[in-house]
C-alpha cells in the first residue's frame, strides 16, 4: 500500500514538472485588437493623416509641373557627377569657414552648457527654484529652429560668420544645457554628499565628483553635437551665415553643376569623417 501511494505521488510529480515544463516553451500570449489599448495609437495615425492632407491642400503645388519635371531630376544629379574645379580656391574657403562655424559654435555652446547644465541639475543646483526656471529658458530655446536664430542674428549683426556663429550656439547652448543637467542629475548622491561632508564648496562638488562622474557622456554628447553643428552650419550659409552653403547656392543659381557638385561632395567626405569619429567615440566611451 505504502509503495502505490509513493508510486501514485511520484508520478504526480512528474506531471506537475511535465506540466510546468510545457508551459515554458509555449510563447506568452499577447492580446491583440484591444480598441481601449490601441486608442492613442489611432488617434495620432488620424492625425497625422489630417495633418498631411491639410499640409499638401494648403502647399498648392503645381503637381502637373511636378510631375512633368520629375525626370529631370536625374539629369540634374549626372551634371553635378561632372566636377569642376573651378574657382576651387574659394570652394575650399568657404568650406574652412563652414567647419570653423562648426567648431566656434561648439566650442562657445559646449563652456555655456556646462554652466547651465550645472544650474539647472536638480541634486547640484545651488537654489532649487532656479531649476525648473532654467530648464524651461532652455526648452523655450530650443523649440525655436536654428534658422530663425540666425536670421534674428542677421538682422541685427548683418551677414557673415560672426552670425553664423552666435546664431548657431544659441540652439546648441539649449542642447548641451539640457543634455548635461540629465547627466548630472544621474550621478550618485553618495559620491555627492562624500564630497560635500569633506568640507567641498558648490564649484568643487561639481569639478571633484560631478563632472568626473559624467565625463565620457559629455564627450559622447560633444561628438554628437559637432556632427549636428556642421550639417547645419553647412546650410546656414545659403541665407547669409557665411560658409559652404553659399558657394553651393550661386553654383545652383548660376548652372554651374559641376561646382556644385564638387562642393557637395566635400562636405559629405567631411560628414562621413565625422561620423566615423562619432560612432568610433561613442563606442570606446560605451554610451
Amino acid at each position: 500500500m505504502y509503495l502505490e501511494e509513493s508510486n501514485f505521488d511520484l508520478t504526480l510529480e512528474q506531471n506537475l514538472i511535465h506540466t510546468r515544463y510545457e508551459q515554458k516553451r509555449q510563447p506568452p500570449k499577447i492580446p491583440v485588437g484591444n480598441l481601449k489599448r490601441d486608442m492613442p495609437v489611432h488617434i495620432f495615425l488620424i492625425a497625422l493623416t489630417a495633418l498631411t492632407l491639410l499640409s499638401l491642400a494648403l502647399l498648392d503645388a503645381d503637381w502637373h509641373k511636378l510631375i512633368q519635371r520629375f525626370p529631370r531630376l536625374g539629369k540634374v544629379f549626372v551634371d553635378m557627377a561632372h566636377f569642376s574645379t573651378e574657382r576651387f580656391s574659394l570652394t575650399l574657403l568657404t568650406f574652412i569657414e563652414t567647419v570653423t562655424v562648426a567648431v566656434l559654435a561648439l566650442i562657445y555652446s559646449l563652456v555655456l552648457g556646462l554652466v547651465l547644465g550645472a544650474l539647472a541639475a536638480e541634486n547640484i543646483s545651488p537654489w532649487k527654484p532656479l531649476s525648473p526656471v532654467i530648464k524651461s529658458f532652455l526648452a523655450f530655446i530650443r523649440a525655436v529652429p536654428t534658422p530663425v536664430w540666425v536670421l534674428l542674428v542677421l538682422a541685427s549683426m548683418g551677414f557673415g560668420m560672426a552670425s553664423g556663429i552666435m546664431g548657431l550656439s544659441f540652439h546648441a547652448t539649449a542642447f548641451f544645457g539640457m543634455v548635461f543637467a540629465q547627466l548630472f542629475e544621474e550621478v550618485p548622491g553618495e559620491a555627492i554628499e562624500a564630497v560635500r561632508a569633506a568640507g567641498a564648496n558648490w564649484v568643487q562638488v561639481f569639478f571633484s565628483a560631478v563632472l568626473p562622474s559624467s565625463l565620457s557622456g559629455i564627450i559622447a554628447w560633444t561628438a554628437l553635437r559637432f556632427e549636428t553643428n556642421y550639417q547645419e552650419a553647412a546650410i546656414l550659409g545659403m541665407v547669409g551665415a557665411g560658409g559652404i552653403g553659399y558657394t553651393i547656392m550661386a553654383a545652383m543659381n548660376s548652372y554651374r553643376l559641376g561646382r556644385a557638385g564638387l562642393a557637395v561632395l566635400i562636405v559629405f567626405i567631411f560628414a562621413l569623417g565625422i561620423e566615423l569619429l562619432s560612432t568610433f567615440i561613442k563606442q570606446r566611451v560605451k554610451i
